[in-house]
């Protein structure tokens, strides 16, 4: 259900802005934003002590304990807007728990996304410090930077470390290259399982890094899925990564082994010209959306017939790897589109 919508008059909205005669008078450090959200939120602690205790300020009290107003508390923010100073209504109990600006609470929500999106680019403790403090004009020390990102790598360890599900009908095995901070910034291979769940919901089952690909390492990965509770994965499609095949076939011996479809096709193309590219693409896509293997078969004989003088290389590519691309035949269609459709793989990577 969506929240209501609070429509300011435009009364009030021209007596607020009645002296404005430029950008800093608005969101300038002492502008009328800063201020608006101090009286806003002083407003809204007041009215959250109200309904904790049953009545409003000056009023007789109505609650069984006899708890009371107790003054005030003072407290600074940082947030987008800078630091700004706010006062907290007590109770005499101290059983006031904000709804707003919980206890202990100084950075305002989203400060942390800030500091996590900029440690994702590489940025150093020391450049975030330096960055907030020109952007918002606060100062945040490099404990708490710290104490955010820690925050977040536990919970990524545990992300990683979670129950999955005993059955994928389908996991795409995929690889991405991200920048990595290990004293410098270097780029790094990342590789992800994606799984189809029995629901057709799909789901980032972990993620990898490896500066060697092999067997070893493919083994330690599927072993992993199955220590945490996969019993079995019907389809694997995979991009050709050395050594898979043995791994999985290792731990899961009754998985079938596909190349990956939407691989094959994005290497195919690498050769050809853009110009030409979606001619190429619409053949391609004949071979893996015919009704049978023995009819694919035949449209890449057709495709080798009429690409071979300029773009020999991609039918080599498709006949040498052609035992491990046609497995998928044996499905229904609807599973096959499942398999060689880009979405699975493609939004991922671009959340990623």
């Amino acid at each position: 259900m969506s929240s209501k919508k609070h429509d300011v008059p435009e009364a009030l909205l021209t007596s607020l802005l009645a002296n404005y005669q430029k950008p800093e008078d608005l969101i300038g450090e002492n502008g009328l934003l800063k201020q608006l959200t101090k009286l806003l939120v002083e407003k809204a602690l007041d009215a959250e002590m109200s309904n904790h205790l049953g009545h409003d300020k000056n009023q007789p009290v109505v609650n069984t304990s006899g708890n009371t107003r107790n003054g005030k508390s003072k407290k600074t923010l940082k947030g987008e807007f800078g630091e700004l100073p706010i006062e907290i209504p007590r109770d005499r109990h101290g059983s006031f728990e904000p709804q707003l600006i919980p206890k202990h609470q100084t950075r305002w929500t989203g400060f942390d996304d800030k500091i996590l999106s900029l440690y994702a680019r590489g940025m150093t403790v020391r450049e975030i410090q330096a960055h907030l403090e020109e952007m918002y004009g606060t100062e945040v020390s490099p404990t708490l930077i710290s104490s955010v990102t820690d925050a977040v790598n536990d919970e990524v360890k545990a992300w990683q470390a979670r129950p999955l599900d005993p059955i994928y009908p389908i996991v795409y095995l995929d690889c991405i290259h991200v920048k990595v901070r290990e004293g410098a910034v270097r780029v790094k291979a990342v590789y992800l399982a994606i799984g189809v769940a029995m629901t057709g919901e799909k789901e980032v089952l972990g993620l990898w890094l490896a500066n060697n690909e092999g067997a070893k390492f493919w083994l330690q990965v599927v072993t992993e899925l199955r220590n945490r509770g996969v019993q079995d994965i019907l389809i694997a499609c995979v991009d050709g990564l050395k050594g898979f095949p043995e791994a999985i076939e290792a731990v899961f011996p009754k998985t079938t082994v596909q190349l990956c479809i939407v691989h094959m096709v994005r290497h195919s193309l690498n050769y050809v010209s853009w110009k030409k590219r979606p001619e190429v693409a619409a053949d391609l896509k004949r071979i893996y959306t015919a009704a049978t293997a023995d009819e694919a078969e035949q449209r890449l004989g057709e495709f080798e017939a009429k690409w071979d003088d300029e773009y020999l290389p991609i039918g080599q590519s498709w006949r040498r790897n052609w035992q491990r691309i046609i497995p998928f035949f044996d499905y229904p269609p609807e599973i096959r589109k499942v398999i060689y459709t880009t979405n699975a793989i493609e939004s991922v990577n671009m959340s990623l």
